[in-house]
């Protein structure tokens, strides 16, 4: 049935892909403008509707320009409750800005975080706020074409590879395959940790990157558990029994190195971006305690977490305790230190010269 209502969607999907691609067409003539700022600007996004892992990897340009660099990240904060342009401050919550940018505002308070959906008119209103701002970091930005940044990474989950895919309704792809085009540096993410030379040569040749594009393959790395509230180590031993409450685009991933660190793990799944409610926290806390063995635990991601936020009260009337995954990205192959200093390199030449 699946299969006969996707070929159904085929002629929309065909549809859409054309108003994109006039659309892009129009971008590249200049017959829609794009404008470009005098500082580093990094678009980091993707062609498919999500689920590529672009958070952790904005999070990687975050680690690596900070503590040289003023960075602010610029979001369109999506599925906020709010419009408009916002700089993120000690009062802002998820529901201020979206859920993304608050987990980044949280993370890293030393930078600056933003959202509006006109990023166009966002960038002059952060850089009013915080002139002595140096690379801004467009989140989600590739299909903004309003803004043409310096640089533009595109990032392409392993087994959901753009070159497999097609466009939206048929497919998950937000424009057709050539927007790779556009990119300076393709990311493979999600890849095993294993990832053998051959597939990886395969994959190279698949993308077929053009001459001035960088290709990398990454891989997600989970780090130890913490308290929600407290943020405190949390430890959990082999043997408990975990329920996975999150709402995120792919939970596979996370589900599968669940497995492999405990005994018994079960998924309770909410859509992607989702707002808990009240009786979301009552439903969770049933969850767990229908659940077999003794040692019993809620675990959820920091995406999720900075919603759960919002609901913290309820939480602690329920007396339930929800421990978060962080996640990472890490390099293969050892080109690590290639991609940073391919970043270093583009920030350090497009800095605006004092004076001038």
């Amino acid at each position: 049935m699946l299969k006969y209502l996707k070929i159904l969607l085929y002629p929309f999907s065909l549809l859409y892909g054309l108003v994109m691609w006039i659309r892009n067409r129009f971008y590249d003539k200049g017959l829609l403008t794009a404008v470009e700022f005098d500082i580093p600007t990094i678009a980091a996004g993707n062609l498919s509707v999500g689920g590529t892992g672009k958070t952790p990897h904005v999070e990687y340009l975050i680690r690596l320009l900070k503590d040289t660099f003023r960075v602010a990240t610029l979001s369109r904060g999506y599925n906020r409750r709010t419009s408009g342009y916002i700089l993120a401050d000690e009062h802002s919550t998820a529901a201020d800005i979206g859920d993304e940018p608050m987990q980044f505002h949280e993370k890293f308070p030393e930078i600056s975080v933003c959202v509006g959906e006109e990023r166009m008119l966002a960038i002059p209103q952060l850089l009013g706020d915080e002139p002595g701002t140096q690379v801004v970091l467009l989140d989600d930005a590739f299909q903004h074409r309003s803004i043409k940044p310096g640089m533009n990474i595109l990032i392409t989950d392993y087994r959901r590879r753009f070159t497999r895919d097609h466009v939206v309704p048929f497919g998950r792809l937000r424009e057709g395959r050539k927007g790779y085009m556009r990119a300076d540096c393709i990311i493979v993410s999600k890849c095993p940790p294993d990832l053998s030379v051959a597939e990886k040569q395969a994959i190279e040749k698949e993308i077929s990157p053009l001459p001035h594009q960088r290709l990398f393959f990454t891989t997600l790395q989970y780090g130890a558990l913490y308290d929600m509230i407290t943020r405190q180590p949390v430890e959990i031993p082999a043997s408990a029994t975990v329920l996975l409450a999150c709402g995120i685009a792919r939970p596979e991933p996370l589900l599968e190195a669940l497995k492999n660190r405990f005994s018994q793990v079960f998924l309770l799944s909410f859509p992607d971006h989702y707002y808990y409610s009240e009786k979301d926290i009552t439903n969770i806390g049933k969850e767990l305690n229908d659940l077999p063995g003794k040692d019993k635990i809620v675990i959820t991601t920091e995406k999720d977490a900075v919603r759960l936020h919002l609901l913290k009260k309820e939480l602690a009337e329920q007396n339930l305790q929800l421990a978060v995954m962080p996640v990472e990205i890490s390099f293969l192959f050892g080109e690590a230190d290639s991609f940073n200093n391919f970043i270093f390199d583009y920030v350090g030449r497009h800095l605006p010269v004092p004076g001038q």
